[in-house]
């Protein structure tokens, strides 16, 4: 039996556990809803959905202003985390929580790979 692309998404978050340093993953729809996701246990993921879509819509709409195309990931650094959200296509994104320590050139190489795999699902 086939999978469902609900399914296929859920294996590709999956995909990421894998890499060393990262904590969890979301795909989001541009709007904040919340379309797959594999976040530690004390994390709301539809909070965590519509926030990180705010932040990402946030910077489109200042790079839009600044007329220097389109985003193609935000980066934001806490004490404890990095949070790395990353194009998956024009409805969506895909939101990895990052260990701080964690060497973000590798790890991007990861999160965008299956963002390019969810862009190819998602259509």
């Amino acid at each position: 039996m086939p999978k469902s692309k609900k399914e296929e998404l859920a294996d590709l978050l999956k995909e990421l556990e894998n890499v060393g340093d990262i904590d969890g993953a979301a795909i989001t729809t541009r709007d904040g809803l919340l379309v797959a996701s594999r976040l530690p246990r004390d994390v709301n993921a539809e909070t965590f959905a519509a926030m990180s879509a705010t932040m990402y819509g946030a910077a489109e709409t200042a790079v839009s202003e600044l007329r220097k195309g389109a985003v193609k990931r935000v980066i934001s650094e806490a004490e404890d985390c990095k949070l790395v959200a990353v194009d998956a296509g024009p409805t969506a994104a895909l939101v990895a929580l990052v260990r701080p320590e964690a060497n973000l050139g590798l790890v991007l190489m990861e999160i965008i790979k299956v963002a390019n795999s969810t862009k190819e699902l998602m259509r």
